[in-house]
């Protein structure tokens, strides 16, 4: 199997966790409160990850060069993100909580156009002499290009129009507005997250990029945690058998499989499968909660899914090779 194909199994993989993960934090955020429940499954994840890194990359330690990006990846991809989504989650109900996160992939493309054209102009500014066949041959790269990114933000747009109809939400006012801002603070954590952690894959693996950001993610929720101590309730079977589904596949083999597909995918192409989680979280909540999904629910799922495949249509390569760790 080529490492596209690799990196589209590991991202389809990692959308049906996230997807069901909304509805296991929904039943075990009744007994522990958003970042409690949080630390606890990465502590989990945090257990499960040494465990494999123990066997992938045993000798590979950390290092002091990489703690800036590893750690500024914790706290905005795993602490700041689970801060937001939790505290949302909480006030709002799944479908609705699951939102927001589809503006990800559209903030993900502008933010990457943006670095993309300050990348450019430091070059120009910085070689002007030299770089001449150089920007010929990137112009012409852009143009080869120019229709392969147009199918890609149109298949962004279409996908955010089907995951509005997917969450049927009506935004009125008796909405939950709260909510529906700790969603947005989530999405905009998640993009910060993506592109601090995009430099690393030069030269760490992924086990050692995942371990060391949950790390540090663990640690920084400490404190939120040790502040709901008191509203900690008890846990029965159903509760530990999520948390257990949320600290292993979720965060674990969640995490570690969308590293894989921002390598070789890039991190725009992987961004834009985020928007079929609200697809698979309705679904779940269809046969699990017993939610009932409308005409234009099931509009929407196609118009998620037309979308992603407009996206990912003509961008097969295997120009990007990767260690497979």
């Amino acid at each position: 199997m080529s490492n596209y194909k690799k990196a589209l199994a590991s991202v389809i993989i990692v959308v049906l966790f996230w997807g069901f993960s909304f509805i296991s934090t929904k039943i075990a955020i009744r007994v522990f409160p958003p970042m409690s429940l949080a630390m606890l499954r990465f502590a989990i994840a945090l257990v499960f990850l040494y465990f494999i890194k123990l066997k992938l990359a045993p000798d590979e330690k950390l290092r002091r060069k990489d703690i800036p990006l590893l750690f500024a990846a914790g706290l905005t991809g795993v602490t700041l993100y689970f801060f937001f989504e939790n505290n949302g989650i909480a006030l709002v109900s799944a479908s609705e909580a699951s939102i927001a996160v589809s503006s990800i992939p559209a903030l993900i493309m502008i933010t990457e156009m943006i670095v993309g054209k300050i990348t450019s102009h430091r070059k120009k500014k910085s070689g002007l002499q030299n770089n001449a066949q150089e920007e010929l041959s990137e112009n012409k790269n852009e143009n080869e290009n120019a229709s392969k990114k147009i199918r890609q933000w149109i298949g962004c747009f279409v996908s955010i129009a089907g995951v509005w109809l997917v969450a049927g939400v009506s935004f009125s006012i008796s909405g939950n507005i709260t909510g529906y801002l700790f969603m947005t603070g989530a999405a905009f954590s998640w993009v910060a997250y993506s592109f601090l952690t995009r430099p690393l894959f030069a030269h760490c693996s992924r086990i050692y990029i995942v371990f060391w950001q949950t790390a540090a993610g663990f640690i920084f929720f400490i404190p939120f945690s040790v502040m709901e101590f008191h509203g900690w309730g008890k846990a029965d079977a159903e509760v530990i058998i999520h948390m257990l589904f949320l600290g292993i596949f979720c965060s674990a083999i969640g995490y570690w499989y969308y590293v894989r597909a921002m390598e070789v995918l890039g991190v725009s192409l992987s961004g834009i499968f985020i928007n079929l989680i609200p697809v698979v979280t309705v679904i779940a909540g269809f046969f699990i909660l017993d939610d009932r999904l409308t005409l234009l629910q099931w509009i929407g799922a196609a118009l998620v899914l037309t979308g992603v495949y407009l996206a990912i249509l003509d961008t097969k390569t295997d120009k990007y090779q990767y260690k497979n760790k």
